[in-house]
């Protein structure tokens, strides 16, 4: 079956694009020639899902290969999605139309817990079964993977499988054994071919675990239920990041999306230890690609797709080894073909704005940096390893090179935090204002904050504090807002009622699942988007459940309590955990363990794996 959509479909909606295909460098293969049909999901609108660098590395991986298809699909937007219930249209493939019920796997990437009831949504919208355990013989298997994998429990029981870490080399032997399997006459059913995928390192199947809860209805344990399952998942890890495929033909879009610029990874992992930052501990350790690759990758993207703009990305991609020497290379490679490049990301030094005024002598815009917190005593707390001094030394170093506008990202709750730390944030955007003032001789700079509320994460040296609550989030960000006396500082926010249900999803168990149907049931879905967020509806559900939303988001574990998530590990200990969070209690710092002494987190020796440096490897 071949979804044809009508043109009054397509003129109904607000961006028909969204759901047309075709778009250059799409990769369609005739449907009989394979052995496996794999789509590809974000559950977010096209614009945020063609974003995606992980999707984009895994459709070309997938599609290299000859016995295996790999399609996209992304949420329809609430327009679409209208119809296509009005008129019975299901979910679909962009490349060969095929209604996603007649694939073998539809894969989702998990990027942060408000993204669940889409991922229900677009389940239901398959015509699939939303519960796993319901699931039939011929149905696709449903594979999560992304961030969320580090605690999946609360989605457990709607996922067939989860890809714990990264999935270049792992969603491949997932093709490879399901092919083995149908040829072989699909052996077991469907629990068979889960048996046998449990045995391969990083892979969590939910259902070949037992949960169990003590007498208050706390979370106790959690057990192998079949042999194949193993106690702990530990994540798989790419060794030699030269050594694997990456983006050589990303699809270009027909209409603006979120990141719409070639983006080269320079490196994973990042080893700064910020004690807030999940990503910090569930992408170790830093692996580089080298600069030649880097080079030749390069080349490749831009011949292959005419863009202009290339970011340059990683978790802290100013800490590449060799970036002063990329940068230069780079300008040689593409001189004369007005490719410009950036930084998502800045170091507060006055290298940083050296290389910053470089790359930007194509194209000019504004700085970023990331402070976290208004004080040094909570820069501390949280491990940022930067000074007042150091972002005056660098905003000053900026406007020397003409920059009149920045950007500082902080975070609001964090533990420990004072009224005269949220004061602090206010003290500190000023200063910058006054910096301008003193370094140009004249008012008119802009400095934009933007402040988050902070959620605690799995596998952080912070996944045991409790959560503000909302009334809390909201008074601290109305004293931050009356602190502010300079009109060049422009105040932004984080809504305080998503971050608190986040704080709930994030270290919840496999309890909350019927919290999260419910909400669904009840019309939750693009929960990230302000003006769809209906937070009466989660609060609801959790009262419909019988489930205390703040035993999840306020009340602080004990470090002797069992967590749900430690089943699926990137290989930081909890020791470690428990030490950077007396240190934080205790305000001292951790030094980088790329440049400094190994700080024995645990992942090198739990994955066999190593720091790969190319400055470090060439001295």
């Amino acid at each position: 079956m071949i979804i044809n959509l009508e043109p009054e479909v397509l003129q109904a909606v607000e961006k028909p694009a969204r759901y047309t295909g075709h778009e250059l460098n799409a990769v369609h293969k005739e449907w009989d020639s394979v052995g496996c049909h794999f789509a590809l999901a974000l559950p977010d609108v096209y614009e945020v899902g063609m974003s995606n660098l992980g999707l984009k590395i895994l459709y070309e991986v997938l599609n290299r290969r000859e016995d295996t298809a790999c399609e996209r699909v992304y949420a329809p937007w609430t327009d679409m999605e209208a119809i296509m219930r009005d008129r019975n249209i299901p979910l679909f493939g962009l490349e060969s139309f095929h209604p996603i019920k007649e694939f073998d796997f539809l894969g989702f990437s998990l990027q942060y817990e408000m993204i669940y009831s889409n991922v229900l949504n677009m389940i239901d919208l398959a015509g699939l079964h939303i519960w796993s355990k319901d699931r039939a013989e011929d149905e696709p298997f449903v594979v999560g993977g992304g961030p969320c994998v580090y605690n999946t429990e609360p989605i457990a029981d709607f996922f067939d499988f989860f890809i714990v870490g990264e999935g270049e080399e792992l969603i491949c032997e997932v093709a490879e054994n399901f092919i083995q399997w149908k040829n072989a006459g699909r052996q077991g059913g469907r629990q068979g071919f889960l048996r046998q995928l449990a045995k391969l390192d990083g892979i969590y199947v939910p259902s070949l675990y037992n949960v169990t809860y003590d007498k208050k209805g706390l979370f106790k344990a959690i057990e192998p239920a079949v042999p194949e399952a193993r106690p702990v998942i530990y994540k798989r890890l790419i060794k030699d990041m030269d050594s694997v495929p990456f983006v050589e033909k990303p699809v270009l879009p027909y209409i603006g999306v979120v990141h719409d610029r070639i983006m080269l990874e320079l490196f994973r992992g990042c080893t700064r230890g910020c004690r807030f930052c999940q990503a910090g501990t569930s992408y170790r350790p830093v692996r580089e690609r080298s600069k030649d690759h880097l080079r030749e990758l390069a080349r490749k993207m831009v011949d292959a797709t005419g863009y202009n703009e290339m970011s340059l990305t990683s978790l802290s991609s100013a800490d590449y080894s060799c970036l002063g020497e990329l940068v230069d290379d780079l300008f040689k490679d593409f001189e004369g073909e007005k490719v410009s490049f950036s930084l998502p990301s800045l170091r507060i030094d006055s290298f940083s704005i050296d290389l910053a005024h470089k790359m930007q002598q194509v194209r000019k815009s504004g700085l970023t940096f990331a402070p976290e917190a208004g004080t040094q005593r909570l820069r501390d707390v949280i491990n940022k390893g930067v000074t007042e001094e150091n972002l005056l030394e660098a905003t000053s170093a900026a406007f020397k090179q003409g920059w009149k506008q920045v950007k500082l990202y902080f975070m609001m709750g964090l533990p420990t935090e004072t009224d005269e730390d949220i004061v602090g944030i206010a003290k500190l955007a000023e200063k910058v204002v006054r910096k301008y003032k003193e370094v140009t001789g004249k008012w008119g700079v802009t400095v934009n904050i933007s402040v988050s509320c902070f959620v605690p994460k799995p596998h952080t040296p912070f996944q045991w504090f409790g959560q503000l609550p909302k009334e809390e989030f909201e008074r601290r960000q109305r004293l931050l807002k009356d602190s502010i006396t300079e009109r060049a500082v422009k105040f932004g926010y984080h809504d305080a009622r998503l971050s608190v249900i986040e704080g709930a999803i994030a270290r919840g168990d496999r309890r909350l699942s019927q919290v999260i149907y419910q909400a669904w049931a009840d019309g939750a879905k693009f929960d990230g988007w302000s003006d769809l967020f209906k937070n009466e509806v989660w609060h609801e559900a959790f009262k419909k459940c019988g489930i205390d939303i703040t035993e999840y988001n306020q009340r602080t574990r004990s470090f002797d309590e069992a967590l749900p998530w430690e089943h699926t590990t990137p290989g930081v200990s909890r020791d470690f955990l428990m030490r950077e969070w007396q240190k934080a209690v205790a305000e001292t710092l951790t030094e980088d363990c790329r440049r400094g002494k190994c700080s024995a987190c645990g992942v090198c020796p739990s994955l066999k794996a190593k720091i790969v440096d190319w400055r470090r490897e060439n001295v």
